[in-house]
Formats: structure tokens, sequence, C-alpha cells
């Protein structure tokens, strides 16, 4: 589901990249940009975290003037006074004129790079906002983000990755040159799906999706044969044929046959009743019939 993620991104939707310090899921969101390129999309990338040049590295350099670099690297927090963009700037406003500037007939990619510097100096609650008026303004296609887990708190993240139509969350994997991304992905019909994949993303941000692998390192081949649970016991599970007739001839306790059903609901002739005929000693009374009960 990761490549179909990035390759048909429905219009409308938020992707957010989440990585940590142990794994940087820049490459990944690289290849986000790319895919886009391909697509003959604009793409409009505020970089905050690296420069320019190391953004455009390995892109398509047929498509590189689809590509639109804001430069909020060099001065991110405005210390000298002449950073054409900062991070304070980020509003709903700002990002939307500049977006509308280079081609305004056409809605574009946004990439956020990363959107942690933005949460870190903004208040969550209106960057949440933000992000919805951005996805409703028609200036913005898709907008992706890049959000590092160990810089915010569990609310913060859950937050902002409940606006989003996609989460990726990517982690290492011990000693092997792949890692893994989890997927949630939910479309606009409401349906939730969740997948798991073992990715590397190479130099010239080419996405391999790697099967799940053995402890060994190596790839794991899914079989269709499932074990038999019964193979080493040390007695018999199974009946033979003849068992089976003879087990099927057994009558179950409690069960009548017809005949015997028949014979008990019939009645005879030699069928008995008792009949009781009081004496002279019996002392009943007919007013009081407890009259010779002691109470």
């Amino acid at each position: 589901m990761l490549s179909e993620v990035f390759q048909g991104t429905e219009p409308g939707g938020i992707v957010i990249i989440r990585d940590t310090s142990s794994y940087s899921g820049r490459d990944l969101l690289k290849y986000y940009i790319n895919c886009a390129l391909k697509r003959e999309e604009d793409v409009h990338v505020f970089g905050f975290e690296v420069s320019e040049q190391e953004l455009r590295s390995g892109l398509d350099s047929n498509y590189t003037h689809l590509f639109h670099f804001h430069n909020a690297y060099t001065d991110p927090l405005d210390w000298t006074n002449q950073s054409s963009f900062t991070v304070k700037q980020f509003t709903t406003a700002n990002v939307t004129r500049l977006v509308r500037e280079t081609r305004p007939a056409k809605a574009a990619v946004l990439v956020i790079d990363s959107l942690s510097w933005v949460v870190r100096h903004h208040n969550p609650v209106v960057i949440c906002q933000q992000l919805l008026e951005l996805k409703k303004g028609g200036a913005i296609r898709v907008l992706c983000g890049l959000l590092h887990m160990d810089l915010h708190q569990q609310g913060i993240l859950g937050s902002i990755c409940h606006l989003a139509s996609t989460v990726i969350t990517v982690t290492p994997v011990d000693n092997a040159p792949y890692a893994v991304a989890k997927t949630t992905h939910r479309k606009k019909s409401g349906k939730v799906m969740q997948e798991e994949d073992f990715f590397s993303v190479t130099e010239n941000l080419t996405l391999s999706i790697e099967k799940r692998p053995s402890q060994s390192g190596h790839v794991q081949m899914l079989s269709d044969t499932k074990a038999d649970p019964t193979s080493n016991l040390t007695f018999n599970l199974r009946l033979s044929e003849v068992e089976r007739e003879a087990r099927e001839k057994v009558a179950l306790p409690f069960v009548f046959s017809q005949e015997k059903k028949s014979a008990l609901l019939k009645q005879g002739q030699g069928s008995g009743r008792i009949l009781y005929e009081p004496d002279a000693n019996d002392d009943f009374d007919e007013e009081d019939p407890d009259d010779d009960l002691d109470v």
C-alpha cells in the first residue's frame, strides 16, 4: 500500500510521514516529491531543516522547473532580518499567496520539511486549523509534512495525525538495509486500511518494497500449506469407514425408537387403576378436610 499511496494520492488529502532520530523519513519525503513532479504537478516545498541543494539531489532533472523551494532554512527564526521566509510567517494567507504567485490556475502539492519546526514555534491548535484551511482553500491539492515523533508530546502528535488521510510511520530494522513503514490510510468513504511494508529508497529515489523478512534476514516465502497439529499424536483422532458406520448404528441414550414411543403412549387392556373406597374407620369431614391434623 505504500507505493500506491504515493503514486495516486487522493486530492484534498494530508499525508504525514512520522520518523524519529533513529531513522529519518526524508528519503521517503523526497520520493514523494519526485512522484508528484513526474505527474507534472507543481510542488512547493517550505524548507526549514535542509538546504534546497540537498533536497533537489536525486530529483528527476526533467521536471525541476515544477519544483519551487521557499527558503526558510538559511534563517528560520529571522535573526538577521534578511530571510525571505521564516517560521513565524507560516500562516494560511502567506502560504496561499506564495503558492498562487507561481501558477494560480493550478492546484499545487505543498510539502513542509519539517512540520515539527512549525509546530514547535506555533500554537498546535492554530496549526491544526491552518492545515484544515489550506486543505480546503483550493490552492493546495495535497499537503505532505515530515513530523518528528520524538520532539512532540503524544497529544500533539495525535491531534495532527487525526487530520491526515494517510499516516506513514517509519522505524529502522536492526542491521538491515531496509526499514519498516506502517501505513494507515483513510479513504473518503471512511474505510480505514492499515499495512506494514519493508522498504528501502535508493540514491536515485527508487522505492523498493520487500516482503516480510525472517529472523535470519532472508526473505520469508509465504506458504499456502498449513501444518497438521495431529500428525505427532500417540493416539488416533480419525475414524475409519467401518468405525464410522458402527458408530452411526449405536442408539443414543434417552432416545426412544418409534416402536418404544408407541408402546409407552398406547394404553393397553391390562393397564391398572387405583380405586379408593373409604371405610367406617376413616375420620373424614367434608367441611373440614384438615380436622385430623394437629394444627
